[in-house]
């Protein structure tokens, strides 16, 4: 990636460039239209970097990327295929004992997903068996199973005394350092690049979007099929965020190609 791009696209995965399917179909004109205009996309999600390399291996991309929603940032060296490092978070097992121990004082059995079975994982993600590995391959946060909302505020109220945050995505919450968030990452990355100038275009469907879209100059919701996410309403009511005409890939594609269309207008 050149480092003196002038805008970055910034993407949650799940629920924003790809739907509930992971399929991404819609918006792979629009990547390919981004990569002959050479404008970085850069995932930004809570998946692991093993689920972002494969990811990025079967649709061409080799932009930096952004994963554990912002524990950790990877890219690759110019001059050669190996792989550059920024790590924001806890350790993973610090994060679980953190976990365990915010369970007890809010009486309720956070489950980690690293604890489901695979059956369990497929009932709730419908990964197949190489895809549940790569999603079990943390290092840097802890995905649980969603709780009800009262415990998720009482969670959330717990953490700022093990200097962690929670944040919640449409089938997992994440627990991990308060070090780390998608905002603080897309941050970090652009020190790493020497790239403070750039404008950044950021897309996303979930709280745990949140940071991001509040960081980005130009902030996107992905609506679902039911409409914007609950958490991200607020910034769609005070015009700090737009929202896409239509869920995931196809919002997501519609959107971007706007944005294009304003570069080439300016």
């Amino acid at each position: 990636m050149k480092n003196n791009s002038k805008y970055w696209i910034v993407t949650d995965l799940d629920g924003t460039l790809m739907d509930e399917d992971y399929d991404i179909t819609p918006a792979k004109k629009t990547l390919k239209i981004l990569a002959e205009l050479n404008i970085p996309v850069i995932p930004c999600t809570s998946k692991t970097a093993s689920e972002v390399r494969h990811f990025r291996k079967e649709n061409a991309l080799t932009d930096p990327f952004i994963v554990e929603n912002g524990a950790a940032v990877y890219g690759c060296y110019e001059q050669n295929s190996s792989e550059w490092e920024l790590i924001l978070g806890k350790s993973y097992s610090e994060l679980k004992t953190i976990l365990f121990n915010i369970s007890k004082k809010v009486d309720f059995h956070l489950t980690p997903l690293n604890d489901l079975s695979k059956n369990q994982i497929f009932d709730l993600t419908g990964l197949s068996d190489q895809g549940i590995t790569r999603a079990l391959d943390r290092c840097w946060s802890v995905p649980f199973l969603n709780p009800p909302d009262d415990i998720f505020e009482n969670v959330k109220f717990i953490c700022d005394f093990y200097n962690v945050h929670v944040f919640k995505g449409n089938r997992m919450s994440h627990l991990l350092s308060s070090e780390s968030h998608k905002g603080k990452a897309v941050n970090k990355l652009k020190v790493y690049l020497q790239n403070n100038d750039v404008k950044i275009i950021a897309l996303g469907d979930s709280q745990n979007d949140l940071p991001l879209l509040e960081y980005a100059d130009i902030s996107i919701v992905i609506p679902g099929k039911n409409g914007p996410n609950k958490y991200l309403q607020n910034g769609i009511d005070n015009g700090s965020f737009r929202l896409a005409n239509a869920p995931h890939a196809e919002g997501w594609a519609n959107s971007v190609q706007d944005i294009i269309k304003d570069f080439m207008d300016l």
